[in-house]
């Protein structure tokens, strides 16, 4: 058996196609585009790449780029200030704190003064209760993303055992709940999990998500499973994932390639947020 590689990259196009499509028809019923706020503190080079191929890919959906670049210095407060700014800017759809902070600022507490129906990162405690409890919200993109390609290529997820490996709340525990609001069947693990690799081999659908170079190999996998590689590891051979790639390809039967798999979709989902963020503060559905 050799497995359907899904192509991350081009569900990432088709999702970005039609949110600039969606935008062109806000923008012609509303008389505005949507607008995004990213928020960068500091000079981190790899969050800087990050802001700005998001800021690109805003632009060519024509979504309204709405940056603040912060110095390494600002404090609690002057974050704070920003945050509300757009908070209460009407042109604003949608609010991204670029994380990690630097070090003497508390994420997480920034991350929580973003106003819950413009949070389309999905993580303050809002939306989280929100997806917890099955509310109308904006939910984490990368966890969407994954849930997008399942859907791309046509896996059933009604009924289905899935298995998470990794309990984050920015990938872990998101994703089972948007699984669960589909009807599968859901089992999480974790570093304390005994015979991880039995209770993965039951899966109809293996979510890696463990931040642990090629952690899971074949004896993991069902034969014909979907695999889902939410791992990015760099090493010296260059960007890995959670899953041993080639191994894993000969007994899979849908498998995510790192790059290439789920990275280009939340950029995407974070552009569908945002055009979400729009419509409802426009009073649509």
């Amino acid at each position: 058996m050799s497995a359907t590689i899904i192509d991350g990259k081009a569900v990432a196009a088709r999702v970005r196609a039609e949110v600039g499509r969606d935008v062109a028809a806000l923008c012609e019923r509303a008389g505005r585009a949507p607008g995004l706020a990213t928020i960068l503190v500091g000079d981190d080079p790899a969050s800087a790449v990050y802001v700005a191929n998001k800021r690109k890919a805003c632009a060519e959906a024509g979504i309204a780029d709405f940056h603040q670049h912060l110095p390494a210095g600002a404090s609690q407060d002057d974050v704070a200030a920003v945050i509300e700014e757009n908070n209460g800017n009407p042109e604003v759809s949608g609010i991204l704190l670029q994380l990690p902070v630097p070090k003497g600022l508390n994420g997480k507490e920034l991350t929580a003064l973003i106003d819950a129906d413009k949070d389309v990162d999905g993580l303050t405690h809002v939306s989280a209760g929100r997806l917890m409890q099955g509310a109308a919200g904006l939910r984490p993109c990368t966890p969407l993303g994954v849930v997008e390609l399942l859907d791309s290529y046509s896996v059933a997820l009604e009924g289905a055992e899935v298995v998470v490996v990794g309990r984050s709340d920015l990938v872990g525990k998101p994703v089972a709940f948007l699984l669960l609001e589909r009807n599968a069947t859901v089992t999480m693990c974790h570093s304390r999990t005994r015979e991880l690799a039995a209770v993965c081999a039951r899966a109809d659908v293996l979510i890696a998500a463990v931040g642990r170079t090629e952690m899971i190999g074949p004896d993991h996998v069902k034969p014909g499973a979907a695999v889902i590689d939410v791992g990015i590891n760099r090493t010296e051979d260059g960007l890995k994932g959670d899953v041993k790639f080639d191994a894993v390809a000969q007994k899979a039967g849908l498998l995510t390639p790192v790059p290439g798999g789920v990275g280009p979709m939340t950029i995407a989902m974070l552009l569908r947020n945002t055009v979400i963020a729009a419509r409802l503060a426009a009073g649509e559905t």
